[in-house]
């Protein structure tokens, strides 16, 4: 089965033979060498100062894996995708089609959001019956997911998803037992621990849902709900909006109530007025985001056990049905 690589040491990837190799730096003058048999790779996420060539990125594209890279402070740069194999261009007339029609479109928007809306209620009721009092934010959210068929535009549909959300982070305090309330959402550069942790979460989903896009014949740059642009692939936001409250939002509260992420693994960016989680504690949070990707469920239609990480891709191949006509899109909905 493939696995995720994630890699924090500094040195150079390699290819030798049929196996990829990282070799850190010299220690006592020996140079370490950690071997990643190619067969196992589903992708790799680049958090070292790492060395590597046109020929090793040959390799990878031969190999069909992807290649997530960070900055020093855990943000995401970019991907080198290898050159896709697993094209349609009737499905690509079909999802610019889908994109151009207001109506088509709006009902793919609705739906993320719905989805999205769905699983913020699904945490707040779980914390709430263990005796945390959140229901007039229920309340809030409730209200404005009946108002989600009634968006006349995108715009409306996501200033509505924006209030949402900023009822829903006004949760954290109370599921987190933080000893400040946490106001609001700050992203560039998070203001405190928290922030860093949903932006880094929300970049490791929207990383997990590219790497699975690229699997399907969808094109990632088109999307129905963000506004497709330059330099992002937009469709990954769409797919990811419905599963960061269940991924997420249910990792970081796991992690901080349980004291394995605390206040020492966040560090200052230098004049920045902003923090980011550092290397330790990225070492915790994909340690477990993996085991959270991981874990499976018993699939109602499939009548088999899935993980985390094939529901995001089974999400896009509903998605292309949907374009295909073969069956209307209805966004994942936690049943458990």
């Amino acid at each position: 089965m493939s696995e995720t690589y994630y890699i924090f040491r500094n040195g150079r990837l390699r290819r030798k033979h049929n196996t990829l190799y990282l070799e850190s730096p010299p220690n006592n003058g020996d140079t370490q060498k950690y071997p990643l048999p190619v067969e196992n790779v589903r992708d790799i996420y680049l958090f070292g100062e790492l060395d590597l060539n046109t020929k090793l990125l040959r390799f990878l594209g031969q190999r069909q894996i992807t290649a997530h890279c960070f900055n020093y402070y855990g943000y995401y740069v970019g991907s080198f995708f290898p050159r896709k194999r697993n094209v349609s261009g009737d499905l690509l007339i079909r999802q610019v089609q889908a994109f151009l029609s207001s109506s088509r479109r709006l009902h793919l928007a609705r739906q993320f959001v719905k989805g999205a809306c769905y699983h913020l209620l699904h945490n707040l009721r779980y914390y709430q019956n263990r005796r945390k009092s959140l229901a007039e934010i229920i309340s809030t959210i409730e209200a404005l997911t009946d108002q989600i068929e009634m968006t006349p535009d995108i715009p409306s549909l996501m200033g509505l998803e924006g209030r949402a959300r900023d009822a829903y982070y006004q949760a954290f305090t109370t599921i987190m037992n933080l000893p400040e309330p946490f106001e609001k959402r700050v992203r560039r550069p998070p203001n405190n621990p928290i922030n860093a942790l949903i932006s880094f979460g929300n970049t490791m989903l929207y990383t997990a849902v590219l790497t699975e896009l690229y699997v399907t014949q969808l094109d990632p740059t088109i999307s129905y709900l963000h506004e497709p642009s330059t330099r992002r692939f937009s469709l990954a936001l769409d797919l990811a909006e419905v599963f960061k409250p269940l991924i997420v939002d249910r990792l970081i509260f796991r992690l901080w109530n349980k004291r394995m992420i605390t206040d020492k693994h966040f560090e200052p960016i230098g004049k920045a007025q902003g923090v980011y989680l550092n290397e330790e504690g990225r070492k915790i949070w994909v340690r477990e985001f993996e085991k959270q990707l991981s874990e499976t469920v018993q699939h109602r239609k499939l009548k088999r056990s899935v993980s985390y990480r094939r529901l995001l891709r089974l999400e896009a191949y509903k998605l292309v049905r949907h374009l295909l006509d073969i069956e209307p899109y209805e966004s994942f909905k936690a049943w458990w």
